[in-house]
C-alpha cells in the first residue's frame, strides 16, 4: 500500500508570512494554482485509486485539477487538517519567533502544545491513524498494491514521515515538505519504506514504480530498489 503525501500548493498565507492554521478562506495564490494544475502531469501514469484531503480550502483547491483528470471525488478527513495553532493562528511568523514556545517547537516539538490549540504529539497521532486507516480500507477494496494520495499540510506530513522513519517526533523539524511537494511512503506488513521526501520534480511516476517491495527479511538492506 503506497501513499503519496501531497502538501497543498503555495497559499496566500505562505507569501504573506502568516501562520494560517485553520483560518477560513486561505486559498492558493497564483503560483499555488499553477502548481495544482501541474500535478496532473507530475502524477500522470500512476494508478491512483483514491484522493483524500484535509477539509481546508487550500487543499481542496490543490486537488481540484487532479480530481477532475482522474474522475475521482476526494474524501475529506478532519484528521488530516492543519495543526490547531490556537491563539497563534493568524499571527505573523516574525512576531512568533520571539515567543518562548517557538524554541520548544523547534527543539522539542513533542512537548509543544499551542495556547488554546493542540499539541504536535496529538497531530502526529491523529494523522498517522488516518493514513493507516485509509491504507487498510483501500487495500481491502483495491488490493495490497493500492496507490492513493493524501493532500494535507506541512507539519502534518513531516509528522507522518517521522513516524514511518521510526524517528522521534523531536526530529521532525529536520524533514522538509515544501508547498506542492510529494512524499511517498510504502506501507508493508513488516515496516514502512520511505521512498521519497519533498519531491518537487516534473514527474513522480518513476519514483513510485521503483518502490522496493516488502522483502520479508529484517536483515535485507534495500539499496536503490534492490536487496543486497
Amino acid at each position: 500500500m503506497t501513499v503519496i503525501l501531497l502538501r497543498h500548493g503555495r497559499s496566500t498565507a505562505n507569501t504573506s508570512g502568516v501562520l494560517a492554521g485553520r483560518s477560513a478562506g486561505v486559498d492558493l495564490d497564483d503560483r499555488g494554482r499553477k502548481q495544482a494544475a501541474q500535478l496532473v502531469a507530475r502524477l500522470d501514469g500512476l494508478p491512483i485509486k483514491a484522493l483524500v484531503r484535509s477539509p481546508l480550502l487550500r487543499c481542496r483547491s490543490t486537488l481540484e485539477p487532479l480530481a477532475g483528470a482522474l474522475a475521482l471525488e476526494p474524501l475529506v478527513d478532519d484528521r488530516l487538517a492543519e495543526v490547531d495553532y490556537g491563539s497563534w493562528t493568524g499571527r505573523k511568523l516574525t512576531e512568533l519567533v520571539s515567543e518562548p514556545l517557538w524554541r520548544v517547537v523547534q527543539a522539542q516539538p513533542s512537548a509543544a502544545i499551542f495556547p488554546d490549540g493542540e499539541g504536535l504529539a496529538q497531530v502526529q497521532a491523529r494523522a498517522v491513524a488516518a493514513v493507516r486507516d485509509h491504507d487498510r480500507a483501500l487495500a481491502a477494496e483495491h488490493g495490497a498494491d493500492v496507490l492513493w494520495v493524501a493532500c494535507t499540510h506541512g507539519d502534518v506530513i513531516k509528522a507522518v514521515i517521522a513516524d514511518a522513519l521510526g524517528v522521534h517526533l523531536d526530529g521532525f523539524q529536520r524533514i522538509t515538505a515544501d508547498p506542492a511537494s510529494a512524499s511517498v511512503i510504502r506501507y508493508t506488513p513488516l515496516r514502512p519504506f520511505v521512498i521519497h521526501v519533498n519531491h518537487t520534480g516534473a514527474s513522480l511516476a518513476a519514483t513510485v514504480r521503483d518502490a522496493p517491495p516488502d522483502t520479508g527479511h529484517d536483515s535485507a538492506a534495500v539499496v536503490g530498489g534492490t536487496t543486497t
